[in-house]
């Protein structure tokens, strides 16, 4: 019994540990883009790092410690509103992305990766990309960069705001108020690029690794399909009855889950035994269970 406790104890801190170290190679790419890239460049994102930015822009003040500071201030404002689990996940985020950025903004500054000025859209366009890469990896091993994410619990709880709609809010704000500072809306859109590409590349990396797909299959032949996919893809398949509206008739239905490169061999077996077939194919945003993710 203590032997089982202290096995299962022990994978618990194994599973933490990759946890931060993951955690620390996204906030890595995450400050490498925002400092070595954005920075230079005078551009504001959304969110706590694009306000930072500006402060710094205005003041001189470091970033590092702006991050930091904001970050807490809301914590404190919305600490009844948030669960101890985000308030802890974002303390470890929040102070591991502060440090590195102050580590690395002075550091930037005095041995420049780019030209300030030269091609301002590639700059741009590569911190997007290293940002929502960094924020990808990230989420997807239960951290948090805090930021927007307080001020939208806050809103959506008191102001009932849709989380979507709440985020647009609070970034578009941020973006255009460094217009105050710069008056030019050029840089307003660069850091509408920067949030839309490090958005898309946040998902993609959340998503990507979850390329999974859905069958539908309704066929006459329905257990000779299905015993082929079980047996040459093995992929479980699971029999539905059903009944065909027009027809009035009984019909039989197979769902398969599969890997999304897993698609053709499964469109092969269909097309040998029915081309008749009916098939319809989705994309699922994630399948949890056995032979597919686990649950974080």
């Amino acid at each position: 019994m203590n032997k089982s406790f202290s096995l299962s104890k022990l994978k618990v801190d194994h599973q933490q540990m990759k946890d931060i170290f993951m955690l620390f190679i996204g906030v890595l790419c995450y400050a490498v883009g925002y400092t070595a890239f954005i920075l230079p460049e005078k551009v504001v994102m959304g969110g706590v790092s694009g306000l930072s930015a500006l402060i710094f822009y205005a003041t001189g003040f470091p970033p590092g410690y702006s991050i930091w500071l904001l970050n807490f201030l809301m914590l404190g404002i919305a600490i009844k509103t948030l669960s101890r689990k985000f308030i802890y996940r974002t303390f470890i985020g929040v102070t591991m992305l502060a440090v590195v950025v102050a580590v690395l903004q002075p550091f930037f500054a005095a041995h420049p990766v780019i030209t300030a000025g030269e091609d301002k859209f590639m700059h741009v366009l590569i911190g997007g990309l290293m940002g929502g890469i960094g924020l990808g990896v990230i989420y997807s091993h239960n951290g948090s960069t805090g930021g927007t994410d307080i001020l939208i619990a806050i809103l959506n709880k008191y102001f009932r705001m849709s989380f979507g709609r709440a985020m647009q809010f609070i970034d578009f704000t941020i973006i255009t108020s460094s217009y105050l500072l710069f008056h030019s809306v050029e840089l307003i859109v660069y850091g509408a690029v920067f949030t839309l590409v490090a958005s898309y590349m946040c998902d993609y990396i959340v998503n990507g690794a979850r390329q999974t797909v859905q069958f539908i299959i309704i066929s006459k032949h329905y257990k000779e399909i299905a015993d082929v996919i079980n047996k040459s893809v093995h992929r479980g398949v699971t029999l539905v009855e059903g009944k065909g509206w027009y027809s009035q008739k009984e019909v039989d239905i197979l769902i398969v889950m599969a890997r999304r490169y897993e698609s053709q061999d499964i469109f092969r077996c269909i097309k040998k035994i029915d081309p008749d077939a009916l098939v319809s194919q989705t994309n699922c945003q994630g399948i949890f269970g056995e032979g597919f993710d686990t649950f974080k």
